[in-house]
């Protein structure tokens, strides 16, 4: 396909996002399979092309001075992918399948439309309704902070240190141009492509297939790490999902001790089973919804509570959930989030940690409500992440967002991750609340 007719396709899959309210993955999943005449490399340019406009959707319709679908995939050609009016007419030349030429008109919007002169939620390219939640966590930055959310992610991997060095899998590695994480201390980066490039398929690897890393945003490794799991120790992972942070601590505790993984969804630990065995890891217990878990009261040194949340910290990968977040969704996540930090803390053992987490950059899901729970538990105090942060990673590096590093929270600008936010409450030597 030439550039015409992936443009044309990426106007059909996005109105076809807007009118049926679908995912992107599964509307471009579909269009796939209807479309089966298009290789790897279209479907590959046609998926950037919405993910690209999903991103940047409201500044680039200001821009446009348009909400039409058309003129968001045209504005996003303009504005990421280094066409100009000309050179983009140009490249729909003679081509059938392209969409309708530029417009005199629409070319003119675009170069004539300042975002400065734009609302902030709009320079932002958040919702509206979200813009005082922004601000309240980030302060002046918050606008920056918002944009940063909206960039390309690159491929992040975690080495799997039970089976393979760091250095033996950015070697297999090379030729897709992984190189270690600024952060992370057994992270590698294959940087965000531009265009119509395609992201590397590690999965496909031999390194892969042989346990030796995982596909793991960098920052999602840094809150593995702060939890500091050591050899030895009992640890409840009590929102485990996929697994990918119960993987992370097996490393860290040279799988001595026990992990025991346990989620409130029995289709999101799914995945958890064959994870843990391409990687090797050999203290892990799975626990089902319906398992009972009575003996795992008061004895475990660190219950990791990886709570749902909207997502917001993982807009750039998902963009698409940024525009469908509703202020019903989150108040459902809050009460989801006090639920599952109230059903955790018992596990805790007198002594031990409760470590709390999220993939959100929203007060209200983070310092909130761990200072929530804080005052409705006594028994727990709020601990300084400050100091394991120093072990593991000093403080010549890039910075979380903290005002004292008591609780820290990443994102795309302060660390170059996706958003996590960490928090550590320590029990101390009296009786849990029931």
């Amino acid at each position: 396909m030439r550039l015409g007719g992936r443009v044309q396709a990426a106007i059909d899959v996005l109105s076809d996002i807007e009118k049926r309210n679908r995912p992107a993955s599964v509307a471009l999943r579909d269009w796939g399979v209807n479309n089966r005449f298009a290789g790897s490399g279209d479907r590959s340019a046609i998926g950037n092309i919405v993910y690209d406009g999903l991103r940047r959707k409201s500044s680039t319709r200001y821009l446009m001075d348009s909400d039409k679908t058309r003129r968001l995939v045209l504005g996003t050609l303009l504005r990421s992918w280094g066409f100009t009016p000309e050179s983009l007419n140009e490249a729909f030349d003679g081509d059938k399948f392209a969409p309708d030429p530029l417009t005199e008109q629409e070319a003119a919007a675009y170069l004539s439309r300042s975002l400065t002169d734009a609302p902030s939620h709009i320079q932002a390219d958040v919702p509206e309704w979200l813009a005082g939640s922004m601000q309240a966590n980030f302060a002046e930055q918050w606008v920056v902070e918002a944009q940063a959310l909206a960039e390309r992610p690159p491929v992040d991997l975690r080495v799997n240190t039970l089976k393979a060095g760091l250095g033996k899998v950015a070697k297999a590695l090379h030729k897709s141009g992984a190189v270690p994480t600024a952060i992370a201390r057994h992270g590698l980066r294959i940087a965000a492509g531009q265009g119509a490039s395609r992201t590397p398929n590690v999965q496909a690897d031999a390194a892969f297939q042989k346990g030796w890393f995982e596909v793991q945003d960098e920052g999602s490794q840094i809150v593995a790490d702060l939890v500091f799991a050591r050899p030895g120790e009992q640890v409840l992972d009590f929102c485990a999902g996929a697994g990918g942070k119960t993987l992370a601590m097996a490393a860290s505790m040279e799988n001595k001790g026990q992990i025991h993984a346990y989620d409130a969804d029995r289709q999101r630990l799914k995945p958890i089973y064959e994870r843990l065995k391409r990687a090797g890891v050999r203290n892990s217990q799975v626990h089902a919804p319906d398992d009972d878990l009575s003996d795992l009261v008061g004895k475990m040194d660190r219950v990791v509570v990886d709570a749902p949340c909207t997502g917001t910290g993982t807009w750039r990968r998902r963009p698409d959930s940024k525009w469908k977040l509703t202020k019903e969704a989150l108040e459902t996540r809050m009460t989801e989030q006090e639920e599952a930090l109230s059903e955790a803390a018992p596990f805790v053992r007198p002594g031990g940690y409760l470590i709390y987490i999220t993939c959100s950059v929203l007060p209200e899901e983070n310092e909130n409500q761990i200072q929530s729970f804080i005052e409705d538990n006594p028994e727990f105090e709020l601990l300084s992440v400050g100091e394991v942060w120093q072990d593991l990673f000093g403080f010549d590096k890039r910075q979380p967002w903290s005002s004292d590093m008591k609780t820290v929270t990443l994102t795309p600008c302060s660390t170059g991750t996706d958003g996590f936010f960490f928090a550590v409450a320590g029990r101390n030597q009296v009786g849990i609340k029931t």
